[in-house]
């Protein structure tokens, strides 16, 4: 498992050779197009595309497209491309990962692959972590663009249709990942095509391609029905979730974080609420309200995974310490940490349809993305998405000194070790940044503070207007700022007058995050652009990440633990163990990343069926057609069903043959129970049927029959799908419970998947089939009346 992290993490010169000819090639061309004119250098990008649509390829364009937004942007924003960010341009413009350090100018960067992508007419996606970066970029980075004769568009939440549809049809589209997710499932779920916004997919350029493609990757993107919850349940269960104690009541893996009720546990609930079996299908309900709210009370912390704000539970995006604005957990699971709180409980979320990032993104032909840090992920990268990351050297050298961590005892002397090193730095002037994991953290580590009485700009999700502002700010003389480690990401911090001349920006961790890639974006707020700086970790044998996942570890290195009169850890090979802590922790969150894709891709297969059913809805093709294709097949599933070939004739199912067919065929017609083959009962069925398909033949006219048949359809398909997720939901649920036969649950919810989809999809094309049928006999009955 831990191999995946042990491949070199660096980006060899000889990789980095051909991009530098390129540039050199770029660099050559920039004489040429300073002299044009700006009407003579717009007019390029016409002459690009007209190049494009004659058969030339890409890359042969790409110098000289790189050379003229080069010049654009001189002449626009006044910033001159440096050679480095040419080299993370080709880089993406190939469909890779540009690995570039914080200050590096990555917004810029984009501006590159961006063009020479949109030359061909097809769009091209600029996703964002943010809605605030997704304007900044939209404006400035923009401006290139429009520039040069192509349209921009901003995709932001709360857009009506026409004006996402607009932004959609722009040359570059500026937006949230999330959103472009979210508007791809609302246009699986529109009821005419006009409604639909997005195009076929092309190519996307991910900023901060870690933190979405990596730490959002475990949470799906799902639209939502609302749902009355049943409060009084949610109440009672989180009572009793109340008393229970772990290793009696119920079981919890603090590293892969699964919960499951015990014997002694079950007991309890059966007993509170008087059932005689739990795991009774009639009791499926009360089981799922039960295991999410010990859930509630076992994984989540007040002020670490939500905040309680006016009466509402508000969730914390663990990697960023920002609020995850209208997100609420899906399910059930957000209502029992109501309940657990006390505050009102709101109505449930009910999948009406979801899909994973990971899924989401693998539908563009071409992905590529910038981030600071990518190599440890490398293997991921590759095996997910199909990219490459590719280290870009730093335009100036690098002058940051990362210094050893420093471990102490416990959790108080790190904190008093820290708020004395802050407290020391900030005498001589120089600024401080402190990064914590969570909220709660950076709450923890300001009552340190002020006991020194240092001023400090408290930055978390309870604070996230002024984060940008503040973060700018963290570089001035005399500044201490504590924060989440991934405020304001993608917000440079400008060193101010000053403060080079006393050691530049200090960071300060105050914990190891889970992933390395965190710690190294917390290190890289400090020394951009070859300023000073310096880093370092403050940690404590006490810390959440050695405790969760280095027990046993833990408890023989305490044996021999050698420690100052400040509790300083003395033992050289202490750093081993933190290092060999994170990368369990690593190798334990892709486990679960790949877990989780591997449920999905069981879905996807499903989701790509129905959506495109639901695309030949929306799109009008022939709806009678459709509907004889429906009745051809659930005719032929329901005989080849009820009289299976390997058995024997006299087990067959007769009577549910004449059920289904009577109710579909003109007249009723009596199953030819001396048949002793199945393709002898499809035979005596050819006639009645041929006659039900020409009777449908004569409505090819009827307006109203028409009309009605795609409302039909779309009603029964969405209907089966969101029933099909709830299902699948609480099969994954219960799917855990299965290891212990002995048997891969993985397979298990394959083949079971599998089957119920089967099953919901017949039950699909047998309901539409009988619903028009039946308009259509009403109207002729009608007729005859008359």
């Amino acid at each position: 498992m831990l191999s995946i992290f042990k491949r070199s993490t660096q980006t060899s010169e000889r990789q980095l050779r051909k991009y530098r000819k390129i540039v050199q090639q770029i660099n050559k061309l920039e004489a040429t197009y300073v002299d044009l004119s700006d009407e003579q250098l717009i007019a390029m990008t016409d002459t690009f595309k007209k190049r494009i649509q004659s058969g030339e390829s890409l890359p042969s364009i790409t110098p000289e497209a790189f050379a003229v937004v080069r010049e654009a942007s001189k002449r626009v924003l006044g910033m001159r491309h440096f050679d480095v960010q040419l080299i993370g341009g080709l880089v993406l413009t190939e469909g890779n990962i540009a690995e570039m350090p914080t200050g590096e100018g990555k917004t810029l960067v984009a501006s590159l692959p961006s063009y020479v992508r949109a030359l061909e007419g097809k769009g091209v996606h600029v996703i964002t972590v943010n809605d605030y970066l997704a304007k900044r970029d939209y404006e400035q980075i923009g401006q290139i663009h429009r520039f040069l004769g192509l349209t921009v568009g901003l995709n932001v939440p709360m857009m009506q249709g026409p004006a996402k549809q607009a932004a959609y049809q722009a040359d570059i589209t500026y937006g949230v990942g999330t959103e472009f997710g979210f508007d791809y499932l609302r246009d699986n779920m529109a009821q005419q095509k006009s409604q639909h916004v997005q195009r076929p997919y092309h190519f996307a350029i991910i900023d901060e391609v870690d933190s979405i493609l990596v730490d959002e990757a475990k949470t799906p993107l799902i639209v939502a029905g609302k749902m009355q919850a049943d409060a009084d349940l949610h109440h009672i269960a989180a009572r009793l979730a109340k008393r229970f104690k772990k290793g009696i009541d119920f079981d919890f893996d603090d590293e892969t974080k699964a919960t499951s009720l015990t014997d002694a546990g079950i007991e309890k609930v059966e007993k509170a609420f008087g059932v005689d079996n739990l795991y009774d299908l009639e009791h499926q309900t009360l089981y799922h309200y039960m295991i999410q709210a010990v859930r509630a009370h076992v994984i989540f912390e007040r002020d670490v995974d939500y905040i309680v704000r006016d009466g509402k539970i508000e969730l914390v995006d663990m990697f960023t310490g920002r609020i995850m604005e209208g997100r609420t957990l899906s399910d059930g699971l957000h209502q029992a940490i109501e309940a657990k709180e006390g505050v009102p409980i709101t109505e449930e979320n009910k999948a009406q349809a979801q899909i994973t990032i990971q899924n989401y993104f693998r539908m563009y032909p071409k992905l590529c993305g910038m981030t600071g840090t990518a190599k440890t992920q490398e293997k991921e990268f590759r095996e997910v998405y199909g990219m490459e990351v590719i280290q870009i050297p730093t335009n100036r050298p690098r002058a940051r000194i990362d210094s050893p961590d420093q471990v102490y005892a416990t959790i108080d002397q790190k904190y008093k070790a820290m708020a004395k090193e802050v407290a020391e730095r900030h005498e001589k002037g120089q600024p401080v940044l402190v990064g914590t994991t969570s909220i709660l953290q950076s709450e923890k580590v300001v009552q340190y503070l002020d006991e020194y009485k240092l001023k400090y700009n408290l930055l978390n999700a309870k604070s996230v207007e002024q984060e940008v502002e503040l973060i700018s700010q963290a570089g001035q003389l005399g500044q201490i700022t504590v924060a989440t480690n991934m405020a304001g990401r993608g917000t440079d911090i400008v060193l101010g007058d000053g403060v080079e001349e006393v050691g530049g920006l200090f960071v300060l961790g105050t914990e190891k995050h889970e992933n390395r890639r965190i710690d190294n974006q917390l290190r890289g707020r400090s020394g951009r652009q070859g300023d000073h700086g310096e880093s370092r970790f403050f940690l404590s044998l006490e810390d959440d990440m050695f405790k969760r996942f280095a027990k046993d570890d833990l408890e023989k290195f305490l044996k021999k633990v050698k420690t100052d009169e400040n509790g300083l850890v003395l033992n050289p090979e202490v750093d081993e163990l933190t290092e060999r802590t994170q990368r369990i922790v690593e190798g334990a969150h892709y486990s679960m990343r790949e877990y989780n894709l591997k449920l999905d891709d069981v879905i996807n297969d499903q989701r790509e069926v129905v959506y495109a059913l639901r695309d030949k809805v929306i799109e009008g093709e022939d709806v009678l057609d459709q509907l004889k294709t429906m009745l051809s097949e659930t005719v032929e599933f329901v005989i080849y069903d009820s009289c299976p070939e390997d058995e024997m004739p006299e087990n067959w199912d007769f009577s549910r043959i004449e059920q289904t067919m009577n109710a579909l065929l003109l007249e009723p017609v009596s199953a030819p129970r001396t048949a002793e083959k199945t393709a002898d009962i499809v035979k005596f069925y050819k006639e009645p049927l041929d006659d039900l398909l020409n009777y449908i033949d004569s409505f090819a006219d009827n307006e109203r029959v028409n009309k009605m048949i795609p409302q039909v359809m779309l009603s029964y398909i969405d209907t089966m799908w969101v029933k099909h997720l709830e299902v699948m939901t609480r099969l994954k649920e219960g799917i855990g419970l299965r290891s212990y036969g002995q048997e891969d649950p993985m397979r298990i919810y394959q083949r079971e998947g599998l089957e119920l989809f089967g099953r919901h999809y017949q039950k699909l094309r047998r309901n539409i089939a009988s619903e028009v049928i039946g308009f259509m006999k009403l109207i002729t009955e009608q007729q005859e009346v008359q």
